[in-house]
């Protein structure tokens, strides 16, 4: 709070009003800039960081620290601004607004509460542990296609097949049906990127319109033939004598595949092309396989692919001296969250680092699919470091941008033979 001034006759004066966010003069940055990528992102927003804790985007104000980051996302007064990102873009009705209001991001109070009851068993560390075989078995199916090749785009042949696989695993799907799964993810997912609402609106709710009836299809068969995979379990699902609506489980499917697929795809992809530019740590993974939970939770730090996570504001906030108005969005930066520590820019899978990370958000809205994203992600190092001796670049990698899920659609690498 300000410091009530001395007035001139002695007496204190009143204390000047808190400045509103709206009125500073804040650094601009503009995260929907074209070949806003790589390490040129990376700069940028250093160097926006070095004036200060927040800026001022296009759409959102941006909060660059830690400390700021994780207040903003578990405020009780913040909540996912789905609804009103949508509203700007246009998208009042229909199947895609339908499944905006219904997305679990998008739930606050008792509704959220309960649906996290009721769902987060199918999503614990144990509940995600029990699919590593079936990761390995699509690892292995994956590297025996490459058919003892020494150089691919890994993105093509591995990173985008391989999370897909698993979600339709996951969720009791036909493994034929994984690159319909994860065409449907990748525009699904899009919902969450400006650029493409602003342009695109119309195929992503055609995607979620198909993606609904397919949703609709598999839970019709496991309440015939109920199994072991993730839809059963949303059917049984119970927590004080309340289940699960028809509904509330169509959504939380169009949730894990919209969320599930992209996601570790991209990750994944910017784990090997992290590694490929840090041979040493490669080489030390490959000879230290213990490291491998640090080398995951070192990627997810170093380079999140949901960099900027958006939070409105619902009521009014007093935070570090600014007042943040009712309807303020912020959009939490993650990539400058991860990296506020000691030696936070290097990429060292060895370093002693905070474990809270805001890759996967905080508090309520805390990612479900974490525990899974994380075993996909270790069970693919485990599997491929032995495997990618001399691990190197082989082109240049074709990056997406950073305003949704920050993706690569093309990583060339190459290894040596043995």
């Amino acid at each position: 709070m300000t410091e009530p001034a001395a007035a001139p006759d002695g007496e204190p004066a009143p204390a000047r009003p808190l400045p509103s966010v709206d009125e500073l003069d804040l650094p601009f940055f503009d995260y929907d800039e074209p070949g806003l990528t790589g390490e040129v992102y990376h700069q940028r927003l250093a160097a926006v960081r070095e004036q200060g804790w927040l800026a001022r985007s296009p759409l959102a104000v941006v909060v660059l620290d830690r400390e700021s980051g994780e207040f903003f996302l578990r405020a009780r007064e913040t909540a996912f601004p789905g609804r009103e990102i949508a509203d700007l873009f246009g998208i009042t009705a229909g199947r895609l607004r339908d499944m905006i209001d219904a997305n679990i991001l998008n739930l606050t109070g008792e509704r959220h509460r309960r649906l996290r009851a009721l769902v987060g068993p199918a999503f614990t560390p144990r509940a995600a542990a029990r699919w590593r075989p079936v990761m390995r078995e699509f690892l292995a199916a994956l590297w025996e296609g490459l058919g003892g090749a020494t150089e691919c785009d890994v993105v093509r042949a591995i990173a985008k097949p391989y999370p897909a696989l698993t979600i339709a695993a996951v969720l009791g799907a036909p493994p034929g049906d994984a690159p319909r799964l994860h065409e449907w993810s990748s525009w699904v997912q899009r919902q969450f990127d400006i650029r493409a609402l602003a342009s695109e609106a119309g195929r992503i709710e055609e995607a979620v319109i198909e993606l609904h009836d397919y949703a609709e299809g598999l839970l019709a068969l496991r309440r015939r033939e109920p199994s072991d995979d993730l839809l059963s379990a949303l059917l049984a699902a119970e927590a004080d004598g309340e289940r699960l609506t028809h509904e509330e489980c169509v959504n939380l499917v169009l949730n894990v595949l919209a969320g599930g697929v992209d996601t570790t795809q991209a990750q994944l992809s910017h784990a090997l092309r992290l590694f490929a530019a840090h041979p040493r740590q490669w080489e030390l993974l490959r000879q230290q396989p213990d490291l491998v939970p640090q080398a995951v939770a070192e990627v997810l730090r170093h380079e999140p692919i949901t960099p900027f996570t958006a939070r409105i504001c619902t009521g009014r906030i007093e935070h570090r001296g600014v007042v943040f108005p009712p309807g303020t969005i912020v959009a939490v930066c993650a990539e400058r969250a991860n990296r506020d520590q000691q030696a936070g820019e290097e990429f060292d899978i060895t370093a002693e680092r905070d474990a809270r990370v805001l890759t996967f958000g905080a508090g309520a809205h805390f990612c479900l699919g974490a525990n899974l994203a994380r075993a996909e992600l270790a069970e693919a190092l485990t599997f491929l470091a032995p495997r990618l001796p001399g691990l190197r670049p082989a082109g240049e990698p074709v990056l997406g941008g950073v305003e949704g899920i920050y993706g690569i659609d093309s990583l060339p690498l190459a290894w040596s033979a043995g």
